[in-house]
This record gives structure tokens, sequence and C-alpha cells, in this order.
């Protein structure tokens, strides 16, 4: 049967779409299948074994692939695994229909707002930083934590929320003010003379463009929970929406031709046979003006499955430059549409290229980047690649040393501009950095500069997620128990705030607990005992924090914050440790030898090595970058690669930890006292005992968990995540 109704939800196979209520959610299509087998079998017990025999015939396939199916299912029929109204599990023998099933109503193809599919469907991709938000480039100032572990970069914005009145007035008072734009000659002032949303609704969006007429916007639409969207275009004028896209994937950031009749993006799916990476990238393209009468599926014009790609901007000679990665290196290449090939265009010996921008005209391209001697360069070349300038950019006081630059063109021909979160600057082609603006109340993507140079369009909104603590024994019993229905009495709430807080760890010889939190206006440390809690830290406005781990006997803390190491007692006071190389991600410290396990980056290759903070000394132990890693008290390395799978570092060569495939997952792991933890795609946390190999499934994760980052002998801690809030505003320019 291709349609049937399950109560009042209509099942469309046809579609791979439920609907109810003229709300239409699109599923996998494997998850769907398991709903027509215990629909066919309506009121009868399933078991596991029958449902993968017949669901994944000829496929070996894990419990947890059909685990995460059914939690689709449930959340797609708003049956949340506690009541379980529809779908019921029956403890060691499977599963049952508890709903009337009927074929025989006849339903007209319902009118649908459509929705994401859920998340546990697809691998959240790597979305470079920016494709949420900053326009219309793929990366922009956001959590470079979500880029290393694979999936959706979200850009951390102070989460305090705010009625779209209130955040207008504010930034009107702000920007009223005026700032100004430094040329190489004189300065030029400007002033806003009105803010107005452009998208106001509960969905998300980010990444949007004008297009060149400067008519309409393009934006993509998702929800809050899940990374898969659809692109829409929106008429200024008229305030009508058009949906462009047909179907729902993982679209990157876009750019349009220079006559405007096409857009290209990136798409990402999971691989068919992955070898390298889990995720596969195409090139695409879209005809505006048929998708203005009718949602289309975009054209591929490139594939590739063992390199990453991000980032297409067309030039004006109608091929598209984008960024590939390869040897975990970036370089610049040129797709020819006519020809369907690529060929190189630009690249850094012994280096990496981290962003780029193509002006108006298309006559141009802006690209910062780390050379051979580690600096970090602004470059001016030409469409096909020849350089028109290079020099090295030069830091002002009020911007932290290691901060990477996402520079879009402005209306000075000179100028190109950028955004920290709250602050926005300049860089000229020379190098040269200033700041433009008043502190804004909260932070924003880069700000995108319309043709004709009278307006900017620019992402706001805000960020909630939480620490939660969980005692191990409590996780454990909800084994026993019905699936996941004990989870609101294991795990607790640490301090309830409505803006960004994790990364949350124990003292080894206290009650303590660091973590941190964006509620005093920017990412600081804090510490709690779990009655009262305090801000440790004072670091600077549009600071990033990347890690922080406690000493061996408590005492300190040795945070990552802006790509540097430093040590903060607990009376505050702190060292600066000052290595050559940007600190992308602080994994472990030692405190007695006084070694770090992190991720640096070198001329812009990101790898794994073992820092001697006593002799600011390197010692590299990968060549290439990985989603996480940890040490164990004696010494032992364990990483995860692009594949989620689990390594430990040897002598000769790196040992894979076979007891652990398919245990992988973005949401990290962390080693104790010998045993190393983590949580599964099917959200179980579980344990492998390093020296034995003993593993074992401890228990349920929450189902809106972000991270695990601590567990000691009793307890675990995990970020969840709440809410997340973006929006495109435009910005009347005036002066």
């Amino acid at each position: 049967m291709q349609h049937y109704w399950i109560g009042d939800f209509f099942i469309d196979l046809s579609r791979n779409q439920i609907t109810h209520h003229n709300t239409s959610q699109t599923l996998a299509p494997k998850a769907l299948a398991v709903l027509t087998y215990l629909a066919e079998q309506q009121g009868k017990v399933v078991s596991q074994d029958e449902l993968l025999d017949n669901v994944w015939a000829g496929t070996v396939v894990s419990p947890n692939t059909l685990q995460r199916s059914i939690a689709q299912l449930r959340k797609a029929l708003g049956d949340d695994g506690k009541t379980q109204v529809l779908i019921k599990t029956h403890a060691k023998k499977g599963y049952s229909l508890e709903c009337e099933v009927c074929t025989e109503k006849v339903a007209e193809e319902p009118t649908t707002q459509v929705l994401p599919v859920d998340a546990a469907s697809v691998d959240a991709a790597p979305v470079d930083a920016a494709s949420v938000d900053a326009a219309p480039v793929d990366t922009a100032p956001v959590d470079t934590a979500s880029m290393a572990d694979g999936h959706e970069p979200v850009l951390k914005t102070a989460k305090v929320p705010v009625k779209l009145g209130a955040m207008i007035i504010t930034l009107c008072a702000m920007f009223m003010a005026g700032f100004h734009y430094f040329s190489s000659s004189k300065p030029v002032h400007i002033s806003v003379s009105e803010i107005r949303a452009l998208t106001a609704t509960d969905y998300k969006e980010s990444g949007g463009i004008y297009s060149p007429d400067g008519q309409f916007i393009v934006f993509s639409r998702y929800s809050d929970a899940l990374c898969i969207n659809h692109i829409w275009a929106k008429n200024i004028e008229t305030q009508e929406e058009f949906q462009l896209t047909k179907n729902l994937r993982v679209y990157g950031a876009h750019s349009f031709s220079s006559d405007g009749n096409k857009l290209t993006f990136i798409t990402q799916d999971q691989c068919d046979k992955p070898i390298t990476q889990k995720m596969c990238y195409q090139l695409v393209s879209l005809d505006f003006t048929q998708a203005l009468s009718a949602p289309q599926s975009p054209t591929v014009l490139m594939e590739c499955k063992n390199s990453e790609i991000r980032k297409p901007m067309w030039l004006n000679n109608n091929d598209i430059a984008l960024l590939q990665k390869r040897s975990d290196a970036w370089k610049l290449i040129r797709y020819s549409v006519s020809q369907g090939e690529s060929t190189p265009l630009y690249h850094l010996p012994d280096g990496s290229i981290n962003d780029f921008d193509v002006s108006n005209d298309g006559k141009k391209i802006a690209l910062t980047g780390f050379h051979s001697d580690g600096h970090y360069y602004i470059e001016m070349l030409t469409p096909k690649g020849e350089v028109l300038s290079s020099h090295r950019i030069e830091y002002p006081n009020s911007v932290a040393p290691h901060r990477l630059i996402y520079p879009n063109f402005s209306p000075m021909a000179d100028q190109l501009i950028f955004s920290t979160g709250r602050r926005l600057f300049t860089v000229t082609q020379q190098g040269k950095v200033a700041e433009i603006s008043l502190p804004l109340d909260q932070p924003i993507g880069v700000p995108v500069v319309h043709p004709q140079g009278q307006k900017m369009l620019a992402i706001k909104g805000h960020y909630d997620s939480d620490v939660v603590i969980g005692a191990l024994d409590d996780v454990a019993n909800m084994v026993t128990q019905t699936e996941q229905g004990a989870q609101a009495d294991a795990y607790t709430v640490l301090h309830r705030s409505n803006v960004a807080e994790d990364s949350a760890t124990f003292s080894p010889d206290s009650q303590l607990i660091a973590y941190i939190s964006e509620r005093s206006g920017d990412p600081q440390v804090w510490l709690t005992d779990g009655n009262k809690t305090r801000q440790l830290s004072s670091f600077a406005m549009d600071s990033e924090v990347f890690g922080l781990k406690w000493a061996n006997h408590g005492g300190s803390l040795l945070v990552n914050v802006n790509r540097s190491l430093t040590r903060i007692r607990l009376d505050a006071q702190g060292d600066t440790y000052t290595f050559d190389y940007p600190i992308e991600r602080l994994f472990q410290w030692d405190s007695v030898s006084n070694t770090a396990l992190a991720q640096i980056s070198i001329n812009g290759i990101v790898k794994l090595a073992l820092l001697n903070l006593d002799q600011l000394s390197v010692h590299v132990l990968l060549d290439s970058q990985v989603v996480w890693a940890d040490r164990s008290a004696d010494g032992q390395v364990v990483y995860m690669d692009k594949m989620h799978r689990f390594w430990r570092l040897a002598s000769l060569e790196a040992q894979h930890l076979d007891a652990l495939q398919a245990q992988g997952s973005r949401k990290r792991f962390v080693i104790n006292n010998g045993a190393l933890y983590g949580i599964n795609e099917a959200l179980q946390l579980w344990s492998y005992q390093l020296d034995t190999g003993e593993f074992t499934i401890i228990g349920a994760a929450p189902s809106n968990v972000d991270y695990l980052t601590d567990v000691n002998a009793t307890h675990v801690l995990m970020d969840i995540k709440l809410s997340s809030k973006k929006e495109v505003v435009e910005l009347i320019l005036g002066g």
C-alpha cells in the first residue's frame, strides 16, 4: 500500500511523508518501511529480527539502526517514547502498532508546510562554519568545534531572547550614532536610518544574500533542531515568499550568477559507500526564474566523494569558484559550467586558504589564508587566479591575534567588512584592520552588502543550551525500564539559563564543576558547587573558548581562549602560554608533566599534537585533523576520525578499536580511570575498558544531547540543546 491512515496521520509512501493537520514531515524511506510493516501487522508484537529481516533484507545492520528508525517515527507521530500511545515497546520481544490502520479513507493531497526530516536520519554534515550564519559565504565566526565534529556549524550568539521590536530599537539606537568605514584616504561616515526584519518566523533562517537586481533575498530555512533545509526567496517589496528547492536536503550557502538567472550551492548527503568520509558533496545549480514558479530539483554539476568542497561563488565569466579540501589543506578551484570540468585556480604552497569573496562585478577575488611562514594574509586575485596584491594582516589590540577573518566586499573600493560577533571591522587590501561600529547587543554574522551599496543583510539570533548531570546508577537503571522513559529522572539541569552553557567538567579533588557560560554576555569560565555558581574568568568581548581542563589535583584550569592557552587559578589570576601556532581544540591536560593534548593549526593545516607547556614545544602526533581525542592517565591516546572510527595511537601505527565499530558519533567521548565513555547514534551511553576490552551499554542519553563532556566515578556531564533561533534582518544605510 502506498497510502494509508494511522489514526489522524496520513502516510504517503510515494512522497516519504507523514501528514497531520495539514503539516507534513519527510522521513527516511527505511523508517517509513518499518512503520508500514508494523501497520500490516497492526496490534501484533513484531520482533526486532523480523523487522530487520524484512525491512533491511540482504543487508547487515545493527539493532541500533532499527531503534533509530523507531525514534524517528515516534517523533513524527508525536509519540514521545514514554507514553507510547502509538508504537509500543515490548521488553525483549519487539514492537507493536497500537492504533487503527485504515486504507479506505480517501484523502486529497493536503496543502502542507514541509518540515525538515529528523536529524537522526542524516549524519549532520560538516557544513562549513558559516553556511548558516554568514552569507554568501560558507564560513563565518562560529563554533569551530562544530566544524571539527563534522556537523552543522552553529553561530553561538548571546542567547537572551529579545522581542523583535526591542531588538530593532536597540540596533537602531546603536547604528543611528553612525559608524565609519576607514578607507586608505579618509574615513567615510555611514549611519543606519532603518532596520527591518525580513524573516521573522518560528523557523531558523540563515545565509541571506541579495539577487543581483536587489529585488529578492535568498536564504535557507530549517527547523530549530534539524540540519536539513529548503532554500527560499523573498520579494523585498511585496514580502511574497517562494520555496525554491523541491526536496529537503543539506543545502549550503548560495551564490547568484551575474545575470541573476541561476543559483549555485553545495548539497551534502551520506555516502552510499563511505571510504574516507561519511558525507559526499555535490556542486549544484538551480534555475532561479523557474523556481519562482514552482520548486525545482537542482542540477548536479560535480560530485566529490573523497574530498570536501564549500562556498561556490559565480565569477563574471560564468565559471564558479569554490574551495576544495585535499590533504587537510583548502585550495581554490574553478568549475567551468560550459566544459563540465574543474581546474586549479589558486593555492598556497605549504599553507591553506581560509576564506574568499568575489566582488559584485565578478572581476576581483579577495582571499584570506595562512602562508608557509605561518602568518595570516589577505590577497587580491583576478578571476584567472593572478595575484594582484598580497599583504600580511595586521591585527589591532582589539582583535585577538589568532582570530580568523571572513571578509565580504563593502561599498568602499579598498575595504572589506567582517564581524567578530558583536563588533564590525574593515580590513583593507593592504591588511589594515579598523573597527567601524559600536558593540551590538547580540552577535551577527558577516554583513552582506546590497549590489547598489545602500543596504546590508545580517543574521541575528540566539542559541540556548544547558549542562545536565546524571548519576550513572540512575542512567543504568533506564536499561530495564521503558525505552528512554526514565530520562527525566536520570538527568538534572545544572543551572538553568536561556544562554549557551556547555563544556562542563568535574574537579578531581572537590565538588566543583567548571563550565562555559554566556550569561554575562560573552563566553566565560564559571564554577559551581551544585548550589551556587560564580564567574571565574573575565575574557575580552567576542572571545572564543575551545576547551577547558582541570589540573590533576584541582586548584586551576587550563582554558583554550582565542586559540591560546591560559591557566586560571581559583583566585581568578592566570598565566598565558604563547605558542607559535593557534590552538584549535584543547582535549586533555596533565598538570604534573604540564603537557596537553590538542589540535593545532600549522600554516592553516590542523594536526593532533602533544604540547609541552614548560618548554612551549610541540610534538605532532598525527598529521591530520580528528573529530575528537583524549589521553588516559597512563598516556594512551585515543582519537576518532571523520568516519567516527576509534583509533589508539601506537609507536608504529594507529590501532583500530574493532570493538567500538559503529559506536562513534559527533557527540564526542571522554577517558576516565582507564575507561572510554561515548554516545552512539542510537543515543546510548556506553563504556569501554582500554585494558580488558570490555564493552558495556550503560543507558540512554537525553534525546536532545549535544555532547558528552565528562564522567567521574559516579556521575556524567552532558550538553543539551534547547533552542536555536536565527533570522535575516536588513540595515538601510544613510549618511
